[in-house]
Parts: structure tokens; C-alpha cells; sequence
């Protein structure tokens, strides 16, 4: 069996190392630098339930309860969970539970049926474990240099899901590599039309935008990821050089300093503080920059 160390789950599930720590914290899981497939698949579920905002305490509450009530001795892998509320439920043998106060909870999700048409249904969970094994092995096929295999996978995912915004925004970053940026934003647009609070999607596509030079967009797209997430790094750092391509230095400049605050020792902070001096240097707004309540320190918010 495959096994994956530490480094690998943060990069295939494009996950902070911040934030799995704060699941080993609440209990969610356990740690290690061993992890197998079952491993990722739980990992996976919990950062897209953590993008839908719903608090690591409640996922444990919910899990805990789910256990009590059912027995289950991993309900994440074993059943499909989904917020309702502020609560977790979870979807299991055709039935919808609130595991806290072990009520059954109705079931928007719809089936219709054909007497034309004959074929194979997926319950909830069979479909929610094959999504969940496509896309690692998707994941594995980009690991591996296998590019034309992965976009199959995330093709058949994305017909069967066209929601599942991993898989879109995981696509869309090959065709960005590819050189093939109508592609990607129609996929990095996908995610977002998905998951609007997944800030990486927002991300993504600011990047996207500014390859086709787009400026106007693509900072639009990278304070929608900052709005939603205001400590990430990335997304003030190209937010800075966005408005640097638009000769606009003092909204640059607020930017540089706050990725600076945020990542002092990364790998473009050399970068990041060289731009800050020359912009203060240039526009000499050192004294402007530490005026308290100066409208120009207000620029950009």
C-alpha cells in the first residue's frame, strides 16, 4: 500500500500545516507522518467540511455523537456527512441523521427514476467513496507524471459531481500549466461557482486572470480569497504585485508589508521587503505609512 509522509498530505490535499494540527488537537485525527489512503480520504473530508466554515469543535461533536448512535467507529469514512445548520449530519443505509439529538432530518437530495432507462444508482455513500478514491488517484497520476490520466479522472469526477470543486480546481491547474488559460479559468470559475468560501479557488483564479492580464479581475479574485481568509500569505503577496503592474505602489505597499507580517521568512520575503523599501523610498510614505487614521494608510480597504 502506498504511504504518504507529512509533507505529501499537506501538498496533495492542499492543506496548511496550521490547520492539521488543529484537527490533532480537537482529536480528529491522529498524529503521525505515516498516512495511507484511508487517511487521506478522512483528511479530504475534513477540509472540505472545514470550508463550508463549520468549526472543528462541532465536526467533533457530531463525529462523537455519530459514534454513539451508530456504532460506527470512524463515521467519516463510513458514512456521508454534510453541514445542516451548525451541526454535522450524516447520510447512512438511505437515511439522514442528526447525530446529537439522533433525529432523522429529511433528505433534499432528489433521485428521479426512468422506466425507460435501466441503470446502476450509487447510493450516497458508494458515490461519496468513489469521488473520494477518483480523486487520490487522480492525485497519484499527477504525482507520478501521468497528466493525461489524471484529467480523465477528474473529468468523470467532475460529470458525476460537476461540484466537486477539488477536482476543478486540480484540473484547472494543469491546464494553467499547460499554457491553456481559458481552460483554466473555465475550471478555476467552476470552483468558485461550487464553493464560494473556498478561498483557494478565489486564489487560483486571481492567478489565472493575470496571465491573460486581466488586472482589474484578478485583484477582485484575490481580496475575495483575502476577504475569506485574511491571513493568506500568497494571496497578499500576488495582490501586491497586482497593483505594482498597475503602477499603483501605496496599495502594493500596505500589501507587501502585511505578507511580510505573515511570512517573515518565506521563501519571497527577500523579495517582498526589497519592494516595500523601494516604494517607501520612491514615494517617501515612511511617515504617511505610520500616520494612524492617514486616509492614504486607508487606501485599499
Amino acid at each position: 500500500m502506498t504511504r504518504y509522509n507529512r509533507q505529501d498530505v499537506l501538498r496533495i490535499l492542499r492543506i496548511h500545516a496550521r490547520q492539521l494540527q488543529a484537527w490533532e488537537r480537537a482529536g480528529l485525527v491522529t498524529s503521525t507522518d505515516n498516512y495511507g489512503f484511508e487517511d487521506l480520504v478522512q483528511l479530504r473530508k475534513l477540509r472540505d467540511l472545514r470550508a463550508t466554515r463549520l468549526s472543528a469543535a462541532s465536526i467533533r461533536a457530531g463525529v462523537t455523537a455519530m459514534r454513539a448512535a451508530s456504532g460506527m467507529e470512524n463515521p467519516l469514512l463510513e458514512a456521508s456527512a454534510a453541514r445542516r445548520g451548525s451541526r454535522l449530519v450524516f447520510r447512512h443505509s438511505g437515511a439522514v441523521m442528526e447525530p446529537i439529538t439522533r433525529q432523522l432530518v429529511f433528505d433534499f437530495e432528489v433521485q428521479t427514476e426512468s422506466t425507460n432507462v435501466k441503470c446502476v444508482r450509487f447510493s450516497a455513500a458508494q458515490r461519496e467513496t468513489w469521488i473520494s478514491e477518483g480523486f487520490i488517484e487522480a492525485v497519484r497520476c499527477e504525482e507520478s507524471g501521468r497528466i493525461h490520466d489524471a484529467v480523465n479522472l477528474y473529468d468523470s469526477i467532475l460529470r458525476r459531481d460537476p461540484r466537486h470543486a477539488p477536482s476543478a480546481i486540480n484540473l484547472g491547474t494543469i491546464f494553467y500549466n499547460q499554457g491553456e488559460f481559458l481552460l483554466a479559468e473555465k475550471m478555476y470559475r467552476q470552483a468558485v461557482n461550487a464553493d464560494p468560501n473556498y478561498a483557494l479557488a478565489h486564489f487560483d483564479l486571481g492567478n489565472v486572470l493575470d496571465e491573460l492580464q486581466r488586472m482589474a479581475e484578478a485583484i477582485e479574485a484575490y481580496r475575495t480569497a483575502i476577504r475569506l481568509v485574511p491571513k493568506y500569505a500568497d494571496a497578499h503577496y500576488n495582490l501586491a504585485l497586482a497593483w505594482e503592474r498597475l503602477n499603483e505602489p501605496r496599495k502594493a505597499l500596505r500589501h507587501w508589508e502585511i505578507y511580510l507580517k505573515l511570512d517573515p521568512a518565506g521563501p519571497w520575503a527577500t523579495h517582498a521587503r526589497g519592494q516595500a523599501r523601494k516604494i517607501l523610498a520612491r514615494e517617501k510614505l515612511a511617515v504617511v505609512w505610520r500616520c494612524a487614521g492617514h486616509p492614504k494608510a486607508r487606501a485599499d480597504r
